[in-house]
């Protein structure tokens, strides 16, 4: 965690990008995130800064984001009534953990169905439902996910589970608390593929050819000087969640936002 004591000869300025995020304007993807109990709290927000970053500078670049005039008037968070608009709190504590992405392919998941937790054509194995924290588990994708022990909980390493392709399918699957589960495996496939393709930069190396993540992924909180959690939410919950995934060649910082509730808004 950082504090912002440490003095920067230059901070980070910032400047909202008018672009929306073409993964959540999919129609099939609206129709999920409703089914899921996801719509209209799930957004995404472009915004673009002013000089070198590097990954070592992670916790003064998002302290100046939550400090810059144009972000504190643009940034968006969901409040408890479903208004959607400025924290109206200046940061002074931030916490950014780097989120290791270097997943280039979806392959990452075809070992959902050697491993028979999919059936051939994407059917969900499903289970006797169980009962973690505040979901309900009832088949054997959702159990791997949330029961480190069950009998699949291995097919990933922990390695692999902290990659950002791995949160992005979790979260999918997990959904909102009046959330409808899928029988088939590709809506989350298909969902979590069209965001991290939207998100995440890559780039072809010249040497091996090859495909390689350009891109720094960060979860981001940020508490105000009264040591009040305001960002992403007040309340920490595994489905509340603040990804800032930032391009160093353009210049650009992707925030995927997402706050756990019940309401679903349009």
């Amino acid at each position: 965690m950082a504090s912002g004591d440490v003095q920067k000869d230059k901070k980070f300025h910032f400047r909202e990008l008018d672009k929306n995020s073409a993964s959540l304007k999919n129609n099939e993807v609206q129709d999920s995130l409703m089914k899921w109990g996801m719509k209209g709290r799930m957004f995404v927000q472009f915004f673009s800064y002013d000089q070198l970053f590097q990954a070592y500078q992670k916790d003064d670049f998002i302290l100046d984001f939550f400090q810059d005039p144009v972000v504190k008037a643009t940034l968006g968070v969901l409040s408890d009534s479903g208004s959607w608009g400025p924290p109206g709190f200046t940061a002074e504590k931030v916490e950014a953990l780097q989120v290791p992405c270097s997943v280039t392919s979806m392959t990452f998941f075809d070992r959902l169905e050697k491993e028979e937790l999919v059936r051939e054509g994407g059917r969900i194995v499903k289970c006797f439902d169980e009962f973690y924290e505040e979901f309900t588990i009832s088949d054997e994708v959702r159990k791997m996910i949330l029961l480190e022990d069950s009998d699949n909980y291995e097919v990933y390493s922990e390695a692999e589970r902290e990659q950002f392709l791995f949160h992005l399918f979790e979260h999918l699957c997990l959904g909102g608390s009046l959330c409808q589960y899928e029988d088939s495996i590709t809506p989350y496939l298909d969902t979590t593929k069209l965001l991290y393709k939207d998100l995440v930069s890559v780039q072809k190396d010249a040497s091996t050819k090859e495909l390689r993540v350009t891109s720094h992924v960060f979860k981001v909180k940020a508490w105000d000087k009264d040591s009040y959690q305001f960002y992403p939410c007040d309340q920490d919950h595994r489905q509340t969640f603040a990804y800032f995934i930032v391009d160093p060649l353009k210049r650009h910082v992707s925030i995927l936002y997402h706050r756990f509730g019940s309401g679903v808004f349009t």
